[in-house]
């Protein structure tokens, strides 16, 4: 069986956040290959703006939806974690945690946040 890492989903996001910077970045200096054409140096330029502020964005919603997330102590690591949803991975350890009692002792797997998997 392969080793399976679970990351926490509030981590997925902000690395998620975290490439947008710095594809934004990439797109800019794309740009400056084209300074001689300046119309599609522009558009470069723009679109490398508009992908840093999704990121600010992003990172902006993460932070939101993690104040609403349940602070508990990793049984594993015995840090702090945060949890979204019904299961999610210790922000530390990866291990898989979840507070729901019918959902103990079961495979870990993420689909039991979705709304189709709950009935």
């Amino acid at each position: 069986m392969a080793d399976i890492t679970y990351k926490s989903k509030i981590n997925k996001i902000r690395t998620f956040a975290l490439a947008l910077v710095f594809i934004g970045f990439i797109i800019m200096y794309v740009g400056l290959i084209f300074k001689d054409i300046e119309w599609l140096m522009l558009i470069f330029m723009i679109l490398g703006t508009l992908a840093i502020i999704f990121s600010s964005v992003v990172y902006f919603w993460i932070g939101m939806l993690s104040t609403k997330a349940i602070p508990i102590i990793c049984p594993s690591c015995e840090k702090p974690t945060k949890m979204l949803g019904r299961v999610d991975a210790c922000m530390h350890c990866k291990q898989p945690l979840t507070l729901d009692k019918d959902l103990e002792g079961k495979e870990f797997d993420e689909s039991y946040n979705s709304k189709k998997k709950r009935r």
